[in-house]
């Protein structure tokens, strides 16, 4: 008994020495790629006529639609940064191709922070990018007389163009056109904001963001072709590993697809991953297994740390561990064997009920990460992803390639058309699930913690085998719980302090209309959407005098009163003073004089500069900063 103990002390310490020495090699790691890549923003507002050349480009060019380009440019000497700049659509877009140089007088701010705490932090985004400000071209750009008259960008646009035309030439309708082209080069700049909204509420949003689904669908084409195709000579069959050579072209296959498609992050990763697969099989090892997919996330984060807390690697990763943990439990082992040696009726109705069950596993999975991240979900994914994965890259995705390939020989006409009409076939299978009463579920903020306790739970599920595993419905089921039943903040003040949102009781409020960017981001944290949130002046008991509101909250547990003064309020000092005593909280966009002393807090703009947007919790009257104190990252 005493050796039993010694060797599960002995067990327990050698784990906790491995996860201390793995912890001190990712702070490691993420310290030195910070260290690396890390680009300071620039300290203030920069306006002047500058030199830049274009580095990157986000749109397809027709005039019709916006356009961001990410330039270089030097704004002091010495001194040379990344923008990124929105661009007019009035503005002449051929010329501002990929590599092309002009002068122009723009307006460049540093990368805005997180609105308020618990949102979407593009500062933190840009400091990994190397970007160091955004902004706006302030006239035309004029440029150079020489330009290139290709590249990857132009390669790109005049593809999706191409594609574009082709569905809508041969019978498909605008909307199968923007995902076309979006499936081939992943600009998603043609796609209407509804029916980006409709995919996203019926839970095909993925189909829409170039990840481990589309390069994994054009490598498994590119494999199957390979192998088949290659059988078919002898000569070759006999002489050379078919694997081996299959993988290589695939490989091949799948590096150009990303490197179409703009090459982003998460689809360099996709294809990372997919290589690691190609590899097993080129080995003759198994193909998906818990192993090769820790393989392909810790290769993945050795170059890029910062992809853990994004949501494509967390989601990617977390739908593939799904479905190999349970495609690799007994029970749906016994199933397929099953389905292998019934008819064939059974053999499909089998099939299909494990494609079925797939897709709702999936589904829980993802649910936890997509409610963290994105506060909403549609509950119909599981049911609308039976069919539209498979529509999409069984029929879509090929005759996409099929119809360009025979375009060359004047034969494409068939593969657009079935092309078109598989793609319509998936926008009205969005839009009808997204349009059912009770399709969406919206939720507030979530903490931290029960997503870690599903993340917990969900890990427990597919590392254990037997009835070991079912511990884990324990925490995923109550953090599920916990992110399901959590509360929105009370007040949320926006970064600049212009919009403030206001929870009372099942009733939303705000302090200026709707339309700005950060404005949808909070309403996402309030668990709403802008059509349910309504004026502040329209509540009972607020009263706004000329550029002042004033509210009272909490009426249960103490009064909270609120004070909110606009940027070019005209009140009087002594006035304004005498509101601000008055008040337990007062926000301002502007620069409040010192003898406004509310009496709780000031919120106004030397603290928004300072700390950022806020949440305050009426419960206690506490305040969370965007920027707590302490707070010493790089952006």
């Amino acid at each position: 008994m005493l050796a039993l103990d010694r060797d599960r002390f002995a067990i327990l310490r050698n784990a906790t020495i491995g996860l201390a020495i793995m912890a001190g090699v990712g702070m490691a790691l993420i310290w030195a790629r910070s260290e690396a890549v890390g680009t300071p923003a620039i300290g203030k507002p920069v306006v002047g006529t500058f030199s830049f050349r274009i580095l990157e480009r986000e749109e397809t060019g027709r005039p019709d639609r916006p356009l961001r380009i990410l330039i270089s440019t030097q704004i002091a000497p010495g001194q040379a940064i990344r923008a990124r700049m929105g661009v007019d659509r009035d503005f002449a877009h051929q010329d501002l191709a990929v590599g092309a140089t002009g002068t122009a007088r723009m307006r460049l701010i540093a990368p805005s922070r997180a609105v308020v705490p618990g949102a979407y932090d593009p500062a933190r985004a840009a400091w990994f990018e190397g970007v160091s400000a955004v902004g706006t071209f302030m006239g035309k750009p004029e440029m150079s007389a020489s330009r290139p008259s290709g590249g990857g960008g132009g390669l790109r646009e005049r593809l999706g163009n191409w594609v574009a035309d082709r569905i809508v030439a041969y019978g498909g309708s605008s909307a199968a056109a923007a995902i076309a082209e979006t499936l081939v080069t992943g600009n998603r700049t043609g796609l209407a904001p509804a029916d980006i909204q409709a995919m996203r509420d019926a839970g095909l949003a993925h189909l829409l963001s170039i990840s481990g689904l589309h390069v994994g669908a054009v490598i498994a084409v590119c494999w199957f072709v390979a192998m088949r195709g290659l059988a078919l000579f002898p000569a070759l069959a006999l002489r050379i590993p078919l694997p081996l050579a299959a993988s290589t072209l695939s490989a091949g296959a799948g590096i150009g697809y990303t490197l179409l498609t703009g090459a982003e992050l998460p689809t360099i990763r996709a294809c990372i991953a997919a290589i690691l697969v190609l590899l097993a099989l080129a080995l003759g090892r198994r193909a998906l297994s818990l192993r090769l997919i820790a393989v392909a996330a810790i290769a993945v984060l050795m170059f890029w740390p910062e992809a853990a807390v994004s949501p494509s690697f967390q989601m990617s990763f977390a739908a593939v561990v799904a479905i190999v943990a349970l495609h690799n439990a007994r029970p749906v082992e016994r199933w397929r064997e099953q389905a292998r040696s019934g008819g064939f009726v059974m053999k499909w109705a089998s099939w299909l009920g494990l494609l079925f069950v797939t897709g709702i596993v999936v589904e829980l999975t993802l649910m936890p990460l997509v409610l963290f991240h994105f506060h909403r979900t549609g509950i119909y994914g599981s049911l609308v992803n039976l069919v539209a994965i498979p529509l999409t890259t069984v029929v879509v995705m090929p005759a996409l390639g099929i119809a360009m390939l025979l375009d060359m020989l004047g034969l494409g006409a068939p593969a657009w058309w079935v092309a078109g009409l598989a793609t319509d076939f998936v926008i009205d299978l969005a839009r009808f699930a997204a349009s059912r009463p009770g399709a969406v579920i919206l939720t507030p903020v979530v903490p931290l913690w029960p997503a870690l306790l599903c993340c917990a739970g969900g890990f427990w599920l597919a590392l254990w085998s037997g009835r070991t595993r079912l511990y884990g419905v324990v925490p995923f089921g109550l953090g599920l719980a916990w992110i399901m039943l959590a509360s929105a903040p009370d007040v949320l003040i926006a970064g600049d302090g212009r919009q403030v949102i206001v929870a009372d009781g099942d009733d939303i409020y705000r302090t200026r209309d709707a339309g700005r960017f950060d404005d949808e981001a909070m309403y996402e944290l309030m668990g709403t959407s802008d059509t349910q949130v309504r004026n502040i002046t329209e509540r009972l008991g607020t009263s706004c005098l000329g550029r002042t509101c004033t509210f009272s909250l909490n009426p249960d547990k103490g009064l909270v009163r609120f004070l909110i003064v606009s940027a070019d309020t005209d009140s009087h000092p002594a006035d304004l003073a005498a509101m601000c005593a008055g008040a337990s909280v007062v926000v301002s966009p502007s620069l409040l004089p010192e003898d406004c002393r509310p009496q709780s807090f000031l919120i106004d703009a030397k603290e928004l500069s300072r700390q950022g947007g806020a949440a305050i919790d009426l419960d206690d009257l506490t305040v969370r900063r965007a920027r707590p104190d302490g707070d010493r990252h790089g952006w």
